[in-house]
């Protein structure tokens, strides 16, 4: 018998808020990034999920930060 709970993981915030998906046959590594692009019905919206373990030892991917905006540039170096 397999553990489930170890081959599986959650998203936690963005559009991917609650889907549960399996790991497959690689070996998860902690702070692993997935991007996911939605691109239905609207504009190109990107989301950034780090995968880490809860504390009750399940993988889970969390929702990234938004990565700050580059700084502008005056031209002047």
């Amino acid at each position: 018998m397999t553990d489930r709970t170890s081959r599986s993981v959650r998203f936690f915030g963005g559009p991917l808020d609650g889907r549960v998906q399996e790991l497959g046959d690689t070996e998860p590594i902690v702070g692993t990034v997935v991007k996911h692009v939605h691109l239905h019905d609207g504009p190109k919206i990107e989301t950034r999920y780090e995968l880490g373990r809860a504390e009750d030892d399940r993988w889970e991917f969390r929702l990234c930060p938004a990565p700050l905006p580059e700084p502008e540039t005056d031209g002047v170096g």
